[in-house]
């Protein structure tokens, strides 16, 4: 069978969530004066957050279905809201309302994905858990890889963890450091 491109009934469970939250970005009544960021970096954010956690996930030999839906609901507090304030909890209350109605996750399916969307922001801390490192990882490498991206904005403390998660990935995939991001 082709690949359907997000087209027809026959849509994997990854699929339907992932649809959902590109209509939730290109439906959102919250205008991008409203936003943090603009509508058109969400979707270009979530669409690359998923592209990078399912390479991730097959370079970590972790479910790339599982990462898939992670990554695309990592961010969807700040979709809905257009606000990063306690984003991550916020989501994962979200995520777990959307795939509970979805009916077609385990339960401990869903914990594992909300643990992981409520742990994505804390960039300083290992977690131990795979599935929330691995969004940690692709949230900060998918940004890393704008132009003029520089985390001046965070404390220095959280600046260097971000460059070492950068640049752990970086070395990961095979990639050069960064430079200057060895600080």
């Amino acid at each position: 069978m082709p690949y359907h491109h997000f087209k027809g009934n026959n849509l994997g469970r990854s699929d339907k969530i992932q649809a959902l939250i590109l209509r939730e970005i290109l439906d959102s009544e919250v205008s991008n004066e409203e936003r943090e960021n603009s509508v058109e970096w969400e979707l270009k954010h979530s669409s690359s957050c998923i592209q990078i956690s399912r390479i991730l996930a097959e370079k970590r030999s972790l479910d790339k279905e599982m990462a898939e839906v992670i990554a695309a609901l990592h961010d969807i507090a700040v979709i809905r809201s257009g606000s990063y304030e306690k984003h991550a909890q916020k989501g994962s209350e979200i995520a777990r309302e959307i795939l509970g109605n979805s009916e077609e996750f385990s339960g401990e399916e869903i914990d594992e994905i909300c643990e992981a969307i409520s742990l994505h922001s804390d960039k300083l801390r290992e977690s131990g858990k795979p599935y929330a490192e691995l969004i940690k990882d692709a949230d900060v490498f998918d940004c890393s890889l704008y132009g003029g991206v520089t985390y001046d904005d965070k404390e220095q403390d959280i600046r260097r963890a971000y460059f070492e998660r950068i640049n752990k990935v970086r070395k990961e995939l095979g990639l050069p450091l960064k430079a200057g991001w060895n600080e």
